[in-house]
């Protein structure tokens, strides 16, 4: 299959890259500078977001494409670093939808990165993708409008994924913040330790990504979380022991909130997030507890 990925040389992406060729893909990377990598047989990097890009004669035709895009949420969140949170995403996205357009043969499918955020936060509701429930907050207000933008592509025929992504564990991303305080022997709760943590390892990232290629009947919203969120308490003492710490540690919320501003968001509150269509159709996590997903990492 010709899949081409924009955000392909983020975390996510080089993990989804890696698996597309290892099963024989050929992946075409979208990306502002070209020219920092270097292509190989089956990886090419192709320069976008310019005026001289025309897909037809940069691109082969497509069976997939697969759009990561988007601004780092780590950062104290200034006005400058919302506009850019959210710009990023919606602008790459649109991208996406006029290279749909311009393409006389459509890709059969587009997945586009999303996130659990979508539903604000809280500490007693369960969400699945047949909840409509939205949040009201920031990152709500950026996931409604990416995904609107994104399921444009339908228009064209094209059938279409939201991947709403939870909180990715890997060697990269926000595991290794989270581990600092417990690696100085500082390492605890945050706040009262109730708010959810819906996870996923970034090995299940990559299967539901494929898999969602691979199979016609996934489409519009697919929840990328593990089927066992954790509140955050559970999550810290998760962490101490695979790290063999201590977990004495609670920090305040108040204390995160002002150090932090409106992006403590992320650590301090959450949500508990279900991937009832991953699971009802079979899809096998590889890592379906947080205890396996975190001895996988550190050992």
């Amino acid at each position: 299959m010709n899949i081409a990925i924009a955000g392909g040389t983020g975390f996510v992406g080089k993990h989804v890259t890696k698996a597309l060729t290892e099963r024989g893909d050929s992946v075409y990377i979208l990306t502002r500078s070209p020219n920092k990598y270097k292509s190989n047989q089956q990886v090419s990097y192709i320069g976008w977001l310019h005026d001289d890009f025309h897909p037809e004669q940069h691109l082969p035709k497509l069976d997939a494409i697969i759009n990561l895009a988007g601004d780092s949420l780590f950062g104290y969140w200034t006005k400058a670093k919302k506009d850019k949170i959210y710009q990023s995403r919606i602008n790459a996205t649109y991208a996406i939808i006029d290279l749909i357009r311009k393409l006389s043969e459509k890709p059969e499918v587009l997945i586009n990165a999303s996130a659990i955020g979508y539903f604000g936060t809280s500490d007693t509701k369960t969400f699945t993708e047949q909840s409509e429930e939205q949040g009201n907050d920031f990152l709500a207000e950026v996931t409604e409008a990416w995904e609107e933008t994104a399921l444009q592509a339908r228009s064209f025929g094209v059938r279409t994924v939201v991947a709403r992504l939870g909180v990715v564990l890997g060697e990269e991303g926000a595991l290794p913040l989270m581990a600092i305080p417990f690696r100085l022997f500082a390492g605890g709760k945050i706040g009262s330790g109730k708010q959810w943590v819906s996870w996923i390892h970034i090995k299940d990232v990559v299967g539901l990504l494929l898999y969602a290629i691979d199979h016609k009947h996934v489409e519009r919203t697919l929840h990328l979380t593990a089927p066992s969120p954790v509140q955050n308490k559970e999550l810290a003492q998760a962490l101490a022991k695979t790290l063999n710490r201590p977990s004495w540690f609670p920090t305040p919320s108040f204390l995160l909130r002002t150090l932090l501003g409106e992006m403590s968001i992320l650590v301090v509150d959450g949500q508990k997030v279900l991937p009832e269509k991953a699971i009802e159709s079979g899809y096998h996590f590889h890592h379906a507890t947080i205890e396996q997903a975190l001895a996988e990492i550190y050992n």
